[in-house]
C-alpha cells in the first residue's frame, strides 16, 4: 500500500478567515467545526481563532486547507462552507445573546 504525505503533494492551498462579532461566538464555531475530520488523507485542515488586525480579542475563525489537487481543495472548502452555514444558522436561532438582541430590536421598532 502506498501512503502519501499530503504536504508533499500540496497543489491546492487556501486560508479562509471568518469574522465573528465576538470571541465567544468564534470559539463556539471552532469547537463545533473541529469535530468533523476530513474524509480524504490527501486533504488537511487546520482550524484556529485569531485576532483581527489591530484587535486583541480572537474574533476570527481561521481555516487553512491543503490538498493534493485543486479539485479536492474545492470539494473540501465547499463542504466546510455547508457546515459553517449550519453552525451560523443554529447560532442565530439558539444563541441567547442573539435572541436577546433580536428581542431588544423588536421592542424599539
Amino acid at each position: 500500500m502506498l501512503l502519501l504525505d499530503p504536504s508533499s503533494l500540496t497543489l491546492g492551498f487556501r486560508t479562509l478567515n471568518v469574522p465573528f462579532p465576538d470571541s465567544r461566538l468564534a470559539s463556539v464555531a471552532l469547537q463545533a467545526l473541529r469535530v468533523d475530520k476530513e474524509l480524504s488523507p490527501l486533504v488537511t485542515r487546520e482550524l484556529s481563532t485569531v485576532a483581527a488586525e489591530g484587535a486583541t480579542d480572537q474574533t476570527v475563525l481561521r481555516v487553512v486547507y491543503k490538498a493534493a489537487t485543486n479539485r479536492m481543495l474545492r470539494v473540501a472548502v465547499n463542504s466546510f462552507f455547508d457546515s459553517l452555514a449550519l453552525v451560523l444558522e443554529v447560532m442565530e436561532e439558539l444563541d441567547v445573546d442573539v435572541i436577546e438582541a433580536r428581542q431588544k430590536q423588536e421592542k424599539t421598532t
